[in-house]
């Protein structure tokens, strides 16, 4: 893959991979049972790109974190606010809309 088709993919897939984490913390997951869901479901993420990304969602109020320490090895649990359902509900609005808009266009392509 050319390096600007690398970075126009990773520029692609940054957006979804905020949406796709959002989604998953309708309840509480800690991080390795973020990235298990996650890829069970067909989205790859490394470690080194979630914690990241957790700790920047945090910092803008959407995702709230709290430590289980009940078990030999403590666990941090990250679940969404109130603040970051609504976030979330309206920006996977935004993406069905888009999708949709866009699949038509790539559709039309196809057919011409």
């Amino acid at each position: 893959m050319s390096t600007l088709l690398n970075s126009l993919t990773t520029e692609l897939r940054r957006g979804t991979l905020t949406l796709a984490v959002l989604s998953q913390l309708q309840t509480p997951q800690y991080g390795y049972s973020l990235v298990q869901s996650l890829e069970k479901s067909g989205v790859s993420i490394d470690q080194s790109t979630l914690y990241p990304l957790l700790r920047r969602l945090e910092k803008q109020e959407l995702v709230s974190s709290s430590w289980d320490t009940a078990e030999s090895r403590p666990r941090k649990y990250y679940i969404l606010s109130e603040y970051g359902l609504e976030i979330f509900m309206q920006l996977k609005k935004e993406w069905i809309k888009n999708s949709k808009v866009l699949y038509g266009l790539l559709d039309e392509e196809e057919d011409k």
